[in-house]
This record gives structure tokens, C-alpha cells and sequence, in this order.
């Protein structure tokens, strides 16, 4: 259990604060991009990593169409001549930037999952590892509403593969058939899409903290398979 605590505590590096939709609190904060924008002015230039960081902040409070370089550069502090010295274009950026939300979510969520050797108990862990992550659950759900993006669709498709291969192969490891293994994961990530949708965009009434955790408990009973 103390390693399953350790996978649901809030994000590092981000302001939480006011409530949550789906019962936990926060303020969307760049505190995150102005710490590697300190790093980079140390260094004499902004490098390309804070301008990536930066457009997912933007991503996560207004959504994709938001993220531009003049704002961006006011945000940021610095000149478009900043920008341009790393990217090409504002899409050279969007794609930089979903990059990095696959990385970090690959660090964050699964490469913290995988110390965890028993499948149904790495499967809890990964349910709420997940649950906890707001700030990747909004970038995700901003993205969703941008599937005609040229840029998104083909990250939203690579990450929602990835994640379904991940619960399919954990179900099967937990000891179910390929067939009700497959089944299993899309069941689960279909109730964590439509979850994100009737908070964060149709705005649902708001769970309150005790209300959303045993939420997620239920989630977990009913879909890890049982011994």
C-alpha cells in the first residue's frame, strides 16, 4: 500500500488550489515552465524545452487553437526572435510540445507503475496513478476536442494505442483471455474518456473529494479482475 499511496500524490510542480471538476482542487499554474524559463535565462537563451512547457500550460487552460507565438513570447518574456530560433512554426511547436506530453506521461504514469510486480495490484496502482493527474487528464481532453488538427490526430491515435495495448497486456497478465482481456481495456478506457467529457467538457455537477475516490475504488473493483 505505501507504494500505491506513492503513485497518487499531485503533480510536481504545479499550484493546487479552488476545485477541481472531478473533485480535487487546482490552478492550472506555469510555475513549471517559469522554473525551466529560469534555467534557460541563466543560460543566456529560452530554450526549446520552456517553449514546449509553456504551450502546454496554454493547451490545458484554453486548448490547442490558444497556442501562439506572440502570447506565448509575452508569457514568456522574451521576443519572438526566441521562438523562431528554435521553431520553424507554430506547428513545429504543437508537435514539440504533444512530444513532450507523451513523455512526461510515459515517465509520469507507466514508468511509475512498473516497480509494482503483481499484475492486479500494478493495475490498481495504474488506475490511481491516473486518477491523480490532473494536469495530463486536461491537456488530454483539450486534445480530444482537436482530433481534426493535422498534428493532434496522429499523437491522440499513437497515445490511445499505446494505452490500450498497456491495460489489454496487464489484463491478460492478471489472468483473463485475450478476447475478454481486449474487451476489459477498452471497457476501462472508455469509462475514463467519457469520464473526462462529462466533467471537463459537458461540466457535470462536481464530486466532491470522499465522493471522487469512491468513485475510483468502485472503477477498480469492478474492472481489475478479481483473484
Amino acid at each position: 500500500m505505501d507504494i500505491l499511496r506513492a503513485h497518487c500524490q499531485p503533480e510536481n510542480g504545479y499550484i493546487l488550489s479552488g476545485t477541481l471538476a472531478y473533485g480535487y482542487t487546482r490552478r492550472m499554474s506555469s510555475a513549471r515552465t517559469e522554473s525551466v524559463a529560469k534555467v534557460s535565462e541563466r543560460s543566456g537563451r529560452l530554450s526549446a524545452e520552456a517553449w514546449a512547457q509553456a504551450a502546454l500550460d496554454v493547451i490545458a487552460e484554453q486548448g490547442v487553437a490558444a497556442v501562439a507565438v506572440e502570447p506565448l513570447a509575452r508569457r514568456l518574456g522574451v521576443t519572438k526572435g526566441s521562438f523562431y530560433w528554435h521553431f520553424p512554426s507554430r506547428d513545429a511547436l504543437l508537435q514539440a510540445a504533444l512530444e513532450r506530453w507523451e513523455q512526461v506521461e510515459q515517465e509520469t504514469v507507466f514508468g511509475s507503475v512498473e516497480q509494482v510486480p503483481e499484475p492486479r495490484e500494478r493495475l490498481r496502482a495504474l488506475f490511481l496513478v491516473v486518477a491523480h493527474q490532473v494536469k495530463l487528464h486536461t491537456i488530454y481532453s483539450e486534445l480530444l476536442k482537436a482530433l481534426d488538427h493535422p498534428t493532434v490526430k496522429p499523437v491522440i491515435e499513437r497515445v490511445s494505442k499505446r494505452r490500450l495495448d498497456y491495460l489489454t497486456a496487464s489484463m491478460r497478465q492478471a489472468g483473463m483471455g485475450r478476447a475478454d482481456a481486449q474487451h476489459r481495456a477498452r471497457l476501462a478506457y472508455a469509462a475514463y474518456v467519457g469520464f473526462l467529457q462529462l466533467n471537463l467538457q459537458l461540466h457535470q455537477p462536481r464530486l466532491q473529494h470522499d465522493e471522487f475516490e469512491a468513485y475510483v475504488e468502485h472503477v477498480m473493483e469492478t474492472l481489475i479482475p478479481s483473484t
